[in-house]
């Protein structure tokens, strides 16, 4: 044999062995053609497809994502309105997209394929005969793709004929000794097998075309052609558009190709900070395996950094360049890892976004160390003073965090990402996966995280990977027991958190008893601090169950900290420092202007101006003293004197509350605490109020669940200022005490809300029980049914007046938990105020009040947008007197539910109404401008 045969010879035996041994890259052909008339792909493809496993397939799982905007059945539909979107759900045809499959062949063979039930966006296609380890497969198929609009997921035709395509063909699925087959749920993660592409793309003249693969174009009198090639990818990202906002970098290793620019950055500027982006990544991880990264502003959009939108941009806080910088880098890192390693982020997405985040505190560290959380507003006067001014940029992290613990709605970082809250989802999981890679870095010492981030990737570029292959590197290596990093912190949601029980001088020496709080045991680390708050002395402690003593020396040492630079997620940092010195008081007490970041070393008042009204007060001025920081505590409290312009009184509020989170039982929080209050009920009318209570919050089933159940138990005593006009005064309402036991449970989701409240309260006069039942549902057409049942009785009444009867269209509000503006107005502007209560109904009736008991049916219909017809219907019962049927309907303009709507009555037990005098009197009005309802209003669906 010649030399140069004998020599491919060779070649070819190596390839062919490889190839079993290794398996091949499935390969994808794609003729596709854009008609912008008709907003469609016509698209002609060829799979072959590789069985890389060890297992015979009898059928193969093509992944068409396309279709999940079809209708308001498909898995993304449905997602987005867990998201309180309900876009998708009530598109019009012509704004959807779907895909049509004209043909699947297999050789010469048409095949008929299935759409998996319940999952639109998935379908199967049997084979005649199984596909055997080792071998491959060829499908030809011609499809047409119509493109949907891009405000469902940010994908897809905008402006007109504009178009952003991602996850635009057919793609095979995954065989992993089982099918990872994944619908389209917004998340930007489809898996798919490392594929050689390609692809020929023809649109009109006019249009230019970006991707992500290098493109060579072609032109005729109508059409441009351009021809897309690569190899070792899994999806191909394109732009179509009349004009292209995307510029080309050239750097020094590879093309950047990106539309997420900076006007106010020169060209320069930008290609020398992608160059040193581009190095710092080669550095902390390793070479980027293709020549090319394609970044759209879209993949910014839904992976921001937080902080800098949060931001007023008038403060300008942070500077062109390094707002550019971080934006980029954050899309950057993400693009670089995405598209070197091969990872389910659904199933196993943790050490994904812990390399991410942990590299983005490295690059912060090493190049921007003295920015600051709020940028430049930490200079700014009245600022500078506040504890937020003085967290650095990196601070953000285990801030976020220990929000996320404090409020309890953090989530193990090994729970499927598609199970995740949005908050955990888009943001907390991913700063606690970076910090925990930190925490893990720095217990180790010596860089050896970060050597092994480069090793795992330098091992797992361009290869189906799994996290636990980095956890059999770094356990393998380890001279330290690092079972808890690989255990509690990332499988659970457990939370960190030690403190400093007790500081003991012994000649020379401190003794320092350190004591784990929680049911977590990880490495803490104890700094000794000198006068000039310089740290003298640092050392990792670990295993500490219960409590433990260090002995160190107390050569210069000030005070001695746990956590002091906070490099691990910590639940509570109070308590996490002693003076070596004794004194009377531990941390010395702080007053502070407007809530804040907490101090740890002090005691903190916050106080805030405070504006109240209501009729008989007027504008009240004052201020609220609160030890209420930006995180949740324990026990908090709250003191509001207020200065009444129009009574010309004191009244105000207080209240205390000490609450409990739960972490593995069926009981989320437990709550108890004291409230008061002290206001005007009419004019020159003072009420008194105190109320202890107790609340049991249960969990819900997930925190992608909305809404939740809770028990309540208080006793509210009540001391009314009796009116001395009144001929024939009311002992009775006067002075009383109520008990009240309340089970509340609500789920609203937007296309459906259902809530029911059941009330038992005990008087020395009376008790009474009651249910109150709502139900809201949209229809297909986005009609609104609103319908409302309550039911009330008395078990016993001794009372003898109305006061504590129920109230048909106004009940006279004895607890006084409503927040009406005027409660005790019959006429005028106040009176005319809605809060839907008890009976429920809007025309004031000849009857209102009930003794024996109520029931009433409250419905509200839409017609078009927030115009709706409401009627309502009830039977009222008094001692001594017949049942009396009451009714009325009108008109209900529903402009943000339970916020702000507006009443019209028309026909009720008073007659037509609209054709009565003085008829602007009747109508009715919601106005909520209670700050925590809007709040909640606004982010739903996301913790």
């Amino acid at each position: 044999m010649q030399p140069k045969l004998k020599k491919k010879f060779f070649v070819y035996i190596f390839l062919f062995i490889a190839t079993i041994t290794f398996g091949q890259n499935n390969k994808i052909s794609i003729k596709a053609k854009l008609d912008t008339n008709s907003n469609e792909l016509e698209i002609s493809q060829t799979i072959v497809f590789f069985n890389n496993s060890d297992k015979a397939l009898d059928t193969i799982f093509l992944h068409n994502w396309m279709n999940s905007f079809k209708d308001n059945s498909t898995p993304l539909s449905k997602r987005l309105l867990e998201d309180y979107d309900k876009s998708l759900y009530f598109s019009n045809e012509k704004h959807r997209g779907h895909t049509s499959i004209n043909s699947i062949f297999i050789g010469y063979n048409s095949v008929n394929w299935i759409e998996i039930e319940n999952a639109q966006d998935i379908i199967a296609v049997p084979l005649q005969t199984s596909l055997t380890s080792s071998e491959s497969i060829t499908l030809k198929i011609d499809y047409r793709v119509k493109i949907p609009l891009d405000k469902y997921t940010r994908y897809g035709r905008y402006k007109n004929e504009n178009y952003n395509l991602r996850y635009w063909y057919l793609a095979p699925a995954l065989f992993d000794q089982e099918w990872k087959l994944m619908s389209h749920l917004n998340m930007d993660d489809l898996l798919v097998d490392l594929t050689d592409y390609d692809i020929q793309f023809s649109i009109p003249k006019d249009y230019d075309l970006k991707s992500s693969l290098i493109a060579s174009v072609s032109k005729n009198d109508s059409l441009k052609t351009y021809q897309l090639k690569g190899n070792n990818r899994t999806e191909i990202e394109v732009n179509i558009s009349f004009q292209s906002d995307f510029t080309t970098y050239n750097t020094k290793n590879i093309i950047i190709e990106s539309n997420l620019g900076s006007e106010k950055l020169d060209y320069n500027i930008r290609t020398s900070v992608l160059n040193r982006e581009l190095d710092f990544m080669k550095e902390h991880l390793g070479a980027y395996p293709h020549k090319k990264l394609f970044i759209n502003k879209i993949d910014y959009s839904k992976n921001q950094v937080y902080g800098f939108n949060q931001l007023p941009k008038f403060l300008q806080p942070f500077t062109d360049v390094f707002e550019w910088d971080i934006k980029m880098f954050k899309v950057l890192s993400k693009k670089y890892i995405e598209n070197s390693l091969l990872i389910n982020r659904r199933e196993d997405y943790w050490l994904f976004d812990g390399i991410q985040n942990f590299l983005m505190m490295q690059y912060v560290s090493e190049y921007y160390p003295e920015v600051k959380a709020i940028g430049n507003a930490s200079n700014i006067w009245g600022l500078r003073s506040f504890n937020l001014a003085k967290l650095n940029f990196n601070d953000k992290y285990s801030f976020v965090n220990q929000f996320a613990m404090r409020k309890n709605v953090d989530q193990p970082l090994t729970m499927r990402a598609d199970s995740l809250s949005n908050f955990n989802r888009k943001i907390n999981n991913k700063y606690k996966a970076g910090l925990g890679l930190r925490y893990l870095d720095e217990y180790l010492e010596g860089d050896i995280i970060s050597n092994k981030i480069k090793e795992y990737y330098a091992n797992n570029v361009l290869k189906l990977s799994h996290s636990n292959l980095f956890k059999e590197s770094v356990l393998k290596d380890s001279q330290k027991d690092i079972s808890w990093f690989f255990g509690d912190y990332i499988q659970s949601k457990k939370k960190i958190d030690y403190t400093l029980k007790k500081v003991k001088k012994n000649g020379d020496s401190i003794h320092v008893v350190i004591k784990n709080k929680r049911n977590i045991t990880t490495p803490v680390s104890l700094y000794a601090i000198d006068k000039n708050d310089k740290i003298i002395h640092q050392k990792w402690v670990s295993g500490i169950d219960s409590t433990t003593t260090v002995t160190i020396s107390k050569k210069d040492i000030e005070r001695l900290s746990l956590n002091y630079n906070f490099s691990y997620p910590e639940l509570n940092l109070r308590d996490n420092w002693k003076s070596v010195k004794p004194s009377l008081f531990n941390k010395p007490l702080q007053f502070k202007l407007m809530k804040d970041v907490e101090n740890p070393y002090y005691h903190q008042i916050f106080y805030t101006p405070q504006v109240k009204y209501n009729y008989y007060d007027g504008v009240q001025l004052g201020m609220y003293f609160s030890n209420r920081a930006f995180l949740n505590k324990n026990f908090t409290y709250k003191v509001t004197p207020l200065y009444a312009t129009k009574s010309k009184k004191i009244t105000g509020s207080f209240s205390m509350l000490y609450q409990y989170t739960f972490e593995e039982t069926a009981i989320d929080k437990f709550s108890f605490g004291l409230s008061g209050s002290h206001f005007n009920y009419d004019k020159d009318l003072v009420y008194r109020k105190i109320s202890p209570y107790a609340v049991l919050n249960f969990k819900r089933k997930s925190l992608r669940d909305v809404g939740g159940s809770a028990l309540v138990l208080s006793m509210t005593s009540v001391d009314r200022e009796v009116d001395p006009n009144d001929l024939n005064p009311n002992s009775e309402a006067n002075k009383y005490n109520v008990v009240r036991l309340r089970y509340l449970y609500s789920k609203p989701e937007i296309i459906q809300d259902f809530s029911y409240a059941t009330n038992l309260e005990f008087e020395s006069d009376f008790t009474k029980l009651s249910l109150d039942l709502r139900y809201r549902r949209l229809t297909d057409s986005n009609r609104q049914f609103d319908f409302r049942v309550f039911a009330g009785a008395f078990l016993n009444n001794k009372t003898t007046s109305d006061f504590f009867s129920y109230g048909l269209s106004k009940q006279s509000d004895y607890l006084f938990r409503l927040n009406y503006f005027g409660r005790s107005e019959n006429t005028g502007f106040f009176s005319q105020q809605y809060i839907t209560t008890e009976g429920g109904f809007k025309s004031h009736l000849e009857q209102n009040f009930a003794n024996e008991w109520m029931t009433t049916f409250n419905s509200s219909v839409g017609l078009w947008r927030w115009i709706e017809v409401y009627n309502d219907v009830g039977f009222m019962k008094n001692k001594n007197s017949p049942v009396f049927f009451a009714y009325e309907n009108g008109i209900r303009l529903n402009f943000i539910q339970n916020i702000l709507e507006v009443y019209f009555p028309a026909y009720s037990n008073n007659g037509w109404e609209i054709s009565q005098v003085n008829y602007a009197s009747k109508i009715r009005f919601v106005l909520t401008i209670n700050p925590s309802k809007i709040i909640n209003f606004v982010k739903r669906g996301f913790y």
